[in-house]
């Protein structure tokens, strides 16, 4: 019988499409203003992937600093984890492409779909395998191109979402260190509040659906929002709960960048500065899932996580899922 050994995070990078569209730009094509977005949203500004990029190469990019962050190579990871809801392809697996690109031919690879969420539910995977010791080093990857699956015409969409992709290489850490725990959550019942109809099996594609945009994004902004701002709290408690902790013992909570008032409430329901939690959707927009690590990345590089924190992730989203995780900082 194998002993669990610690596992914790070894290296983290993101990748952000240089075109920037803002407010003021999407003031020119839907009927709405700056002061509406950043009000209800606090979304100033995101990123659109140009014509050539594609998940795969956005995941590529974000793995390759990830694994620089690491001090490792390609050929060195055993294990690719693609989170994402918009691959290149329906298949093959947009991680068999990144394995590809990237060089790591001794991985294996394979998608996860799990929206928003679908970042943490990686690294209770990715950290779970290396616990165990089956596998040593596993880069996790949440990507999105989220451009090309919405409806430019729906103001209630088309301001909220963006592209990018952050990564992480999850492998053994020094004892002491690591994750603690997780919470993984699901509620298929509220899989219509954010849904694309057209593309699956259950309605394939046609030149008629294709005509009403069903092939695209649709979501019901009132019930994510009611369904976020309860979900992120609970989230965060039961993870806590699990580990231990308390809210006052974590360091830095970093969230799913959906909404700056979703994160505002979590905050103000767990009696918590909102200072302790990293914001930048009003740099990014919502990536899905390309959220957090984007976000956990960014807080790294300004020195807002250092070894011996703890740090809080969370997700929720499309499925409807949600998921959080504690760990604390190894490097």
């Amino acid at each position: 019988m194998k002993t669990l050994r610690a596992a914790g995070i070894l290296g983290i990078g993101h990748y952000a499409p240089e075109k920037v569209l803002t407010n003021k730009d999407l003031e020119k094509m839907v009927d709405t203003t700056d002061e509406w977005i950043t009000e209800r949203t606090g979304i100033k500004e995101r990123r659109i992937a140009a014509p050539h990029e594609a998940t795969s190469d956005l995941g590529v990019k974000a793995g390759l600093r990830a694994l620089e962050n690491a001090g490792l190579k390609a050929e060195e990871i055993d294990l690719i984890i693609m989170c994402t809801l918009s691959a290149d392809y329906k298949f093959p697996a947009a991680g068999c492409q990144v394995q590809d690109k990237l060089g790591a031919v001794n991985a294996g690879a394979f998608d996860l779909a799990a929206g928003c969420s679908g970042f943490v539910y990686g690294l209770a995977v990715a950290s779970q395998m290396v616990a165990t010791g089956s596998v040593n080093k596993i880069l996790v990857i949440g990507a999105e191109v989220l451009s090309r699956v919405i409806n430019w015409e729906d103001r209630n969409t088309c301001v909220l979402f963006a592209d990018g992709a952050g990564a992480a290489v999850v492998g053994p850490v020094e004892e002491g260190y690591g994750f603690y725990d997780y919470v993984l959550g699901a509620d298929g019942a509220g899989g219509e509040a954010i849904i694309c109809h057209a593309g699956g099996s259950r309605i394939p594609v046609t030149e008629e659906n294709v005509r009403e945009k069903l092939h695209l994004a649709q979501m019901d902004g009132s019930e994510v929002f009611k369904f976020a701002s309860r979900i992120m709290p609970e989230a965060i408690n039961k993870v806590l709960a699990k580990a231990g902790l308390t809210a006052d013992d974590i360091d830095i909570f970093v969230p799913h960048q959906a909404n700056v008032r979703i994160i505002q409430s979590g905050a103000k329901r767990l009696k918590q500065p909102l200072e302790k939690f990293f914001i930048n959707v009003q740099k990014y927009g919502n990536t899905s899932a390309g959220s957090v690590p984007i976000a956990l990345s960014e807080a790294w590089e300004e020195g807002r996580i250092k070894k011996g924190d703890n740090v809080l992730l969370v997700g929720f989203g499309t499925g409807l899922t949600w998921a959080s995780c504690v760990l604390k900082w190894s490097r």
